[in-house]
């Protein structure tokens, strides 16, 4: 049974920096594509981060491209989500989420941690 479980969460000011970390177990996770997702208050989820867990491809949102950096650590099973220069805006529960591949959409998800950004 894949578990995702997301820590680092909490309050910054506007222009500082957290580190989200994703401990995923239950399986091998060769071949998964591994995201960071987020959602805002009456908002709805969005697209934030992705690595492939092979060969560490990533993809960003534009909206977080040059402030936010996805990464793994093989060894430890772990994803996490450096989020620098962080804004107002970027306050949302984020939700690490895994799928076995691109092509499918993400199946297994985190319970979600609280980034608030204050100004």
């Amino acid at each position: 049974q894949v578990q995702l479980v997301e820590s680092g969460r909490g309050l910054v000011q506007a222009g500082g920096s957290l580190r989200l970390s994703c401990a995923a177990s239950g399986r091998t996770f060769s071949g998964f594509v591994m995201g960071w997702f987020r959602q805002a208050p009456a908002e709805e989820r969005e697209f934030v981060a992705s690595i492939t867990w092979n060969i560490g491809r990533t993809s960003y949102a534009d909206s977080v491209k040059g402030r936010f950096s996805i990464s793994r650590d093989n060894a430890k099973n772990t994803v996490y989500l450096q989020m620098n220069s962080l804004k107002p805006e970027d306050t949302a529960v984020y939700y690490c989420a895994a799928t076995e591949s691109n092509l499918r959409p993400y199946n297994y998800w985190g319970q979600g941690t609280q980034v608030t950004v204050s100004s």
